[in-house]
């Protein structure tokens, strides 16, 4: 299905929208923008009623009107949009004339959701990731090489996860690359172990610091690699990070404990823990979730996180494990302001976190539902969460 506008939109974002996606600090608590999230959520949920036809069914099924959003409660509440609805159907606020960027997930297997953004929803998205990657302390003058496990971008590319990563290499001048994730023509791409090794194993030897980022999954195959191969230990030069983004995709049979996972990276590459950074996205939810120094995933300030029941879709309360769901006024070009994830999480209030400079909530995922093709949705659910 597509649905689109019937005609040409208005190019003109409220005010209340505008306002609260400009806001520069990454953590703020709560409350401090609380009414003026409510409005923003109240104008783009009359935004998106007014321009996607399909939206307007939506809402008119689940009896979802703006003026009624008068509490923070009202908005949490709202109805969501599952992120797989994405994967089947092009639902776009916007005409393909007010198309900015194009994207799609980073799925290995099955059907790709298709996200298409307006110049202010992919620019304020990017703005946001800029203010929490600097609150984190990733943002550097010196050049630095880059060890990228993620797709090798070509002509026509549309992952979005190629696409995060690129952008990632904004944070220190890029002196040298290296894709895991080789293209080899055609649309596909192969795993480059050796050619990865043959690159740290170089870079180890200057005093140039090393990023590597990308998928977790294939930096955990590369040192397993390096084991099997008997390829000594490095110490990568001072000031390398770690920065994970993409979670385990279609390897998540393979996952291991990021306790372990970290303590391979400290023993194999010579990067200490606190240098790691994990982060969480989505290409139908841009907003940037960036772990703190005690490694928890926090709420940034342009959204609020919501844990979902698994039967209702109602909030849960904290500590009460569900779907990991978030609400947004971010996104002017798509109906994913309010989306729930294929993800189980818990979520947890700001004072359970020791960082002690992130004064927001935060989340951790417990697992993804539906991961073997064997089981139902709900079945991998109950199977997680112990029910």
């Amino acid at each position: 299905m597509i649905s689109e506008p019937a005609g040409q939109v208005s190019e003109t974002i409220p005010e209340a929208i505008q306002r609260f996606c400009t806001i520069p600090e990454a953590y703020a608590p709560d409350d401090v923008h609380e009414p003026l999230f409510i409005e923003a959520m109240r104008d783009v949920v009359a935004l998106h009623i007014a321009r996607s036809p399909w939206y307007r069914q939506f809402a008119q099924r689940h009896q979802i009107r703006p003026e009624r959003l008068v509490s923070l409660a009202d908005v949490l509440a709202l109805p969501p949009v599952h992120a797989n609805f994405f994967k089947f159907h092009e639902i776009r606020s916007i005409p393909l004339s007010q198309v900015a960027a194009h994207m799609t997930s980073s799925g290995t297997t099955g059907q790709k959701s298709q996200m298409f953004f307006d110049a202010f929803s992919i620019g304020h998205a990017r703005e946001m990731v800029d203010h929490a990657m600097r609150a984190r302390g990733l943002e550097s003058p010196a050049p630095a090489h880059y060890l990228v496990n993620a797709y090798e971008p070509f002509e026509g590319i549309k992952v979005g996860t190629s696409n995060t990563n690129q952008y990632l290499m904004r944070y220190a001048p890029v002196a040298e690359q290296f894709w895991t994730l080789r293209h080899v023509g055609g649309g596909r791409h192969e795993f480059d172990a050796f050619g990865a090794i043959e690159h740290l194993e170089a870079w180890a030897r200057g005093d140039v610091p090393v990023r590597v980022i990308g998928f977790p999954a294939f930096l955990h195959f590369l040192l397993e690699r390096m084991r099997a191969t008997a390829h000594d230990a490095l110490r990568l030069p001072e000031g390398s990070w770690v920065v994970f983004g993409g979670g385990w995709k279609g390897h998540a049979d393979k996952a291991i404990p990021k306790e372990k996972l970290y303590s391979d990276i400290g023993r194999q590459l010579g990067i200490p823990s606190e240098r790691i950074i994990e982060t969480y996205g989505s290409v139908e939810h841009c907003i940037p979730y960036v772990d703190c120094s005690a490694h928890h995933l926090h709420q940034p300030t342009w959204s609020r996180v919501v844990v979902r029941d698994l039967r209702t879709l109602a909030p849960v309360p904290d500590g009460t494990p569900g779907f990991l769901s978030f609400v947004s006024p971010y996104i002017t070009s798509a109906p994913a302001h309010s989306i729930v994830m294929g993800d189980l999480a818990v979520r947890h209030p700001a004072h359970a976190c020791p960082c002690g400079d992130h004064p927001t909530p935060w989340f951790e995922v417990l697992g993804r539902a539906g991961t073997s093709a064997n089981k139902s949705c709900a079945a991998a659910a109950a199977e997680l969460l112990g029910k």
